[in-house]
């Protein structure tokens, strides 16, 4: 009996089965032959494996022969040929019998990891606004992988969003090193700074105009504003202290304002004026 995450596909079903259904689950298409003993030996381990992952992907069964038309589109050659799909197009292929352990490499690099398929899930619920199922999403997905570093960066952001610093922090504290990531990790834990200063944003406010020198009072009341996301006016008191002193605190305040650039890089054209403005400050 043929697994249920096992499909015959056709010419005729290969947009609906293949490439539309793959950019809901990844699809590996096993062109192949009856004749074709490398076929015969691949065939049965691309089967068990589709049936281990339970549905994390599905296999379809293209029989070259009778679908010379589908053949023909992806120029196939030579027989056995694997093509993966995800999202709707072909993003990885291997010709021939693999060994096992080499076929098994193939798709755990096509097929999400578990851990990854929930925080896929999770941007989906994010961007649904469900906050909630979002944040759901990214534990299950740290509890499935502990080393999970995205996944935990994107938690951290979450209940930094939640107001929920310090669970936040405990998250960053997890992360390792790495260049891919380090730029965006320091920004969130500079978020969480500005949450932790805290302070009566009308009470710094006051003390910058009774004294506009008051720099220490300029950098917190920075902060303050940027722990509500008002990146232009938290901006803007950065700007001032480094007009007045570029290199007060060796720097603390253009730290800060880069800070600000990445927390709040999805608003491109603010944060490239504000860029222009820091240039224009330091020449």
């Amino acid at each position: 009996m043929q697994s249920p995450f096992v499909l015959d596909v056709t010419a005729a079903t290969f947009e609906k089965n293949v490439v539309e259904a793959s950019k809901q689950v990844p699809v590996i298409v096993d062109f192949w032959a009856p004749w074709c003993a490398p076929c015969r030996a691949l065939g049965p381990v691309l089967e068990q494996i589709a049936t281990e992952y339970a549905g994390r992907f599905r296999l379809a069964k293209v029989n070259s022969d009778e679908n010379l038309e589908i053949s023909r589109q992806f120029n196939v050659r030579s027989i056995p040929d694997v093509r993966a799909f995800r999202d709707g197009r072909q993003v990885d292929q291997f010709m021939g019998a693999l060994p096992e352990r080499q076929v098994r490499a193939f798709i755990e690099r096509v097929v999400p990891a578990p851990a990854e398929v929930e925080r896929l899930r999770a941007t989906e619920l994010y961007r649904a606004r469900d906050l909630a199922g979002a944040t759901a999403a990214l534990r299950k997905a740290v509890d499935l992988d502990p080393n999970h570093d995205l996944a935990r960066i994107d938690l951290a952001e979450l209940l930094i969003e939640a107001g929920r610093h310090e669970e936040a922090a405990l998250q960053l504290e997890s992360v390792r090193p790495d260049v891919d990531w380090d730029t965006r990790v320091a920004a969130l834990k500079q978020a969480i700074a500005f949450a932790r200063a805290g302070g009566s944003e009308s009470d710094l406010a006051a003390r910058v105009a009774a004294n506009p020198s008051d720099l220490e009072a300029r950098l917190a009341l920075a902060g303050a504003l940027a722990a509500r996301k008002s990146w232009r006016e938290a901006m803007d008191q950065l700007l001032q202290i480094i007009r007045r002193d570029k290199s007060w605190r060796d720097g603390e305040a253009r730290r800060q304002l880069l800070a600000i650039f990445n927390l709040a890089a999805a608003q491109y054209d603010l944060v490239s004026e504000y860029r222009r403005k820091l240039a224009s400050v330091l020449n």
